[in-house]
């Protein structure tokens, strides 16, 4: 692969009181001919995360970068009741279309008192074309159980007829590095008759070790197999050394289960400057007349904002 990047596309203006800072996890549901509806993790002032909806005109594509037409003033999905597992974090994950309704995948997060956070995966649905979510239950439909003891997170949701697909990352452990506890992680797989009820495997679909932390499975059929665009990085000094930081990898599959990472394939990594030099990470593959759009982070896990590039070849 080779991708043109086009450019950064938004970053929160900081008058919303919810969305003060981060465009995280980008996610597109294309409307209308010339629109996209891009759903986001933005952080209010103590850094509780809320889904926002950005609207995008794209008449400027191929080459040129979409204009954000619209922000939503109220999120679409904002945190959950005290006590749930989104009482301080509701971000999203993945978008897909079932019958008349828009399924949302998404991150619930709660602050934990020995470690920092702990993650799991909710689902909330729109009866309105995106323009407003519900909460499918309360409670998550997968969270961390007796083979996955720490938090599971960032779902990435494929239909095949009667069985769904999922791709998740399940945190390994957190290890105690320069006085701070910090995850590792990898990518795991799931399957469902219904998408909500989820039966886990234990398979590993990609994992790099003690040393890497794996995260954000982007999943997409290709050819007669599957190919995945993930975030990788260190598990030392990721946040402030930028060899250590997110960068993009890909791998490919027969099967959607056993992988072979092909990151020399990627086809794109950091800027020499600017707001994706430090890291690039947490992507989204968009099909759209005729070309394939990826949205992603840049900076400060999304703090930079998120921007997009095309597929070349």
């Amino acid at each position: 692969m080779k991708w043109k990047k086009l450019g950064l596309i938004w970053t929160p203006p900081a008058n919303l009181p919810w969305a003060q800072t981060h465009a995280t996890l980008p996610i597109a549901h294309v409307s209308a001919s010339d629109r996209w509806w891009v759903y986001l993790g933005c952080r209010d002032a103590s850094g509780k995360t809320q889904v926002a909806r950005v609207g995008l005109d794209t008449t400027m594509l191929p080459d040129g970068i979409p204009s954000v037409f619209h922000v939503d003033a109220e999120p679409v999905l904002s945190l959950g009741e005290p006590g749930t597992f989104d009482d301080c974090g509701a971000m999203p994950s993945w978008l897909i279309q079932v019958g008349d309704e828009l399924w949302l995948y998404y991150i619930g997060w709660n602050v934990s008192g020995t470690v920092p956070y702990r993650l799991s995966i909710g689902l909330a649905i729109s009866d309105d074309g995106g323009a407003t979510f519900r909460r499918h239950s309360i409670g998550p439909i997968l969270d961390r159980n007796v083979h996955e003891p720490y938090f599971v997170t960032t779902p990435c949701v494929l239909r095949d007829g009667k069985r769904w697909q999922m791709w998740y990352v399940s945190c390994t452990a957190w290890r105690e590095i320069g006085g701070r506890l910090e995850p590792a992680y990898h990518v795991k797989y799931a399957e469902s008759s219904d998408g909500i009820a989820w039966t886990t495997t234990g398979v590993s679909c990609i994992d790099l070790g003690d040393e890497y932390a794996v995260a954000r499975p982007c999943v997409f059929r290709r050819d007669d197999g599957y190919a995945m665009l993930y975030s990788y990085r260190a598990v030392l000094n990721y946040r402030n050394d930028p060899a250590c930081a997110y960068r993009l990898g890909y791998a490919e599959s027969n099967d959607g289960i056993r992988w072979a990472r092909m990151d020399e394939s990627v086809g794109i990594d950091r800027s020499a400057s600017g707001w994706d030099a430090e890291m690039i990470e947490y992507c989204w593959l968009q099909q759209f007349a005729d070309e394939t759009y990826l949205l992603y982070d840049g900076n400060g896990f999304g703090r930079s904002g998120f921007g997009i590039a095309r597929l070349l070849a």
